[in-house]
């Protein structure tokens, strides 16, 4: 019985551990992006319509091959109906059975057979590339999202340490109150200020919880508290190294796949036109059948001198043999005057190549004003963040100076607060710039081709 109870014990907790060591597996910010690759509903979505596109290339290859079809009916008859034999009317029940096989090919009609193959393989690169821009978007968003949790984790622990740092004030401050050495009143500035600061500190909990929650919809995941991700610790160190917008650009525009996709689709609409201009020529095809019948009122000649003599039904395979029937046609059909039917669909057809050139030429320039954008916004942000870090010091050292002060009775509560009030924003200025410079610098390396990964900037946290 104790064996029972030890082996159920060392159960319970090797599962009890299994559910913790599974509740505290933390999420990398690649492994968000892998997640969302293999289950975001929208992307899988998009596959199935690569999936469609490329069944559409495999039927117009199909296209070109002869189409061959077979068919077989029985016919049941009655009432007056003419004998097949004699033509004599008569009211009789008859049976017919119909066999035949056709096919037909075009042999030629203004290659738009080949054009409609191009033509379905350009659409179905044009929507791969469509997908991998879908991919690229979700990518970013998580990217984004990832971020902002590791943002607003610092804002938590700034809020905390000033929480801190304040409880800490007002245990000293309550002694030299209680000491005489100081004003109850200051007391009470600390307390309120320690309050206020208790109150950012749950409203910067509330914004993390938010940014769990964003990024946990990003992965089309149930919200969870057992959800983390790895907080890898990010520091800018060295000025950036960025290559200029144009070498960017011209880089970016031979992969990134809006472009690609806009670029197969001009392709596509090329051969629109010559699919319509197809239509101008003649069309060359060719077909056969091959039939035969068998009806119970087709019977056996016994004696035709004078007049013939019927028998029998004649035999199945012998009818089938008897009534073989074989047709092969070549044919030319010459369009003439269709009511301009076919120089309507020309213009249009180029007017749509027209407008997909254009819309290439809008991809490009999206493509180079967001390089721009991005590279002026990662220029800007780290200025802003160099600018930032020297404030967060002379904040430091100010309030330093002034905590010394306070503590001696060398000035008020009123000061105090503020110069500790500035600190704090100017940490949470120092955090937003921080993040806000590393998000646009990995949007360049996106541009280049590089995956999104922070493990080339951090160091995992223990």
């Amino acid at each position: 019985m104790k064996k029972n109870t030890g082996a159920l014990l060392l159960l319970l907790l090797l599962v009890t551990y299994s559910v913790g060591a599974v509740a505290q597996e933390l999420w990398t910010m690649e492994k968000c992006i892998e997640y969302a690759y293999q289950n975001n509903l929208q992307l899988k979505q998009s596959l199935l319509g690569v999936e469609s596109a490329d069944h559409d290339v495999l039927q117009s290859k199909l296209n070109v091959v002869p189409s061959l079809n077979a068919s077989i009916s029985q016919n049941f008859g009655w009432g007056r109906s003419p004998d097949p034999q004699t033509n004599i009317y008569a009211n009789q029940q008859t049976q017919q059975s119909f066999f035949s096989i056709n096919s037909d090919v075009t042999l030629f009609n203004g290659l738009q057979q080949i054009n409609n193959i191009r033509q379905k393989q350009f659409d179905f690169l044009a929507q791969k590339y469509d997908s991998d821009k879908l991919r690229n978007d979700i990518s970013l968003n998580i990217a984004a999202g990832y971020l902002l949790i590791l943002f607003n984790l610092e804002l938590v622990n700034n809020a905390e340490r000033q929480v801190s740092i304040s409880k800490n004030q007002m245990e000293r401050t309550k002694k030299q109150v209680e000491a005489g050495a100081m004003a109850r009143g200051a007391l009470y500035d600390i307390q309120a200020q320690e309050a206020g600061e208790e109150a950012n500190l749950v409203n910067n909990k509330n914004k993390l919880m938010l940014a769990y929650l964003d990024l946990m919809q990003m992965l089309d995941l149930e919200a969870s508290p057992d959800f983390d991700i790895e907080k890898p610790k990010i520091e800018i160190t060295g000025t950036p190294s960025l290559l200029p917008p144009e070498m960017i650009y011209n880089k970016s525009v031979t992969f990134m796949p809006e472009i690609k996709s806009a670029e197969y689709r001009v392709k596509s609409a090329e051969r629109t036109v010559s699919l319509a201009k197809g239509q101008y020529s003649p069309r060359i095809f060719a077909s056969g059948s091959y039939s035969s019948l068998y009806s119970n009122q087709i019977r056996s000649i016994v004696d035709s001198d004078p007049i013939p003599v019927f028998g029998d039904t004649k035999p199945f395979d012998q009818q089938l043999n008897d009534n073989r029937n074989g047709v092969l046609v070549f044919g030319l059909s010459i369009p003439i005057f269709n009511g301009y039917q076919v120089t309507t669909n020309v213009r249009k057809s180029r007017i749509f190549e027209e407008n997909a050139q254009l819309n290439l030429e809008i991809e490009k320039n999206i493509l180079r004003k967001n390089i721009e954008q991005a590279y002026a916004d990662a220029i800007a942000a780290y200025q802003t963040y160099i600018a930032r870090k020297k404030s967060v010091e002379s904040f430091q050292e100010a309030f330093n100076y002034m905590e010394e002060k306070f503590n001696v009775g060398m000035t008020n509560s009123t000061d105090y607060n503020i110069a500790k009030l500035q600190l704090s924003s100017a940490e949470s200025d120092l955090a937003s710039s921080k993040y806000d410079y590393i998000f646009k610098s990995k949007i360049l390396d996106f541009y280049l081709g590089k995956s999104l990964t922070l493990s080339d900037i951090a160091n995992v946290q223990e």
